[in-house]
């Protein structure tokens, strides 16, 4: 079952980046690091959200193109692309993102409900938006992310 964010409390750090115009964030705490290394082995037959796997320090590391998996436009790789890094399952998960911004401190309790669509994102995916001093954060939710893909 899905936990939204209204029934977490207390402080919320997160990471914030960009999925083509879509303002992202994750909580920090899910974060392994994260990476511009864009070197990666396709997977064949891999759902088209699955750009391949690399090799990081020994680990394998599952890619997913981000903006495809929310349903929007595939993420471009460029000198500010970078892939975040998570744990999901007892698996590592890199998200490839179109570029970094900055981190957020907030209150879980300062996060409202999710809107069915976010710049075009498939709500489903967060568990709520966060307003910042100029901007919307969706706070994204990895564990609904990755539910139906990988693995």
């Amino acid at each position: 079952m899905k936990q939204q964010a209204k029934d977490k409390t207390g402080a919320l750090q997160m990471s914030c980046f960009f999925v083509g115009s879509a303002l992202c964030g994750i909580d920090i705490n899910v974060i392994q690091e994260m990476n511009k290394q864009m070197e990666m082995t396709r997977v064949p037959q891999a759902p088209s959200y699955v750009l391949g796997i690399m090799n990081l320090r020994g680990r394998i590391v599952t890619i997913i193109d981000l903006g495809r998996k929310l349903g929007l436009s595939p993420s471009k790789t460029t000198e500010s692309s970078r892939i975040i890094i998570v744990n999901s399952r007892d698996e590592n998960i890199g998200l490839l993102v179109d570029r970094v911004t900055d981190v957020v401190t907030a209150k879980w309790e300062d996060v409202e409900p999710t809107p069915s669509n976010i710049k075009g994102a498939k709500g489903k995916y967060f568990q709520g938006v966060l307003k910042s001093s100029k901007d919307l954060v969706a706070v994204l939710d990895v564990e609904d992310v990755l539910a139906d893909d990988v693995g």
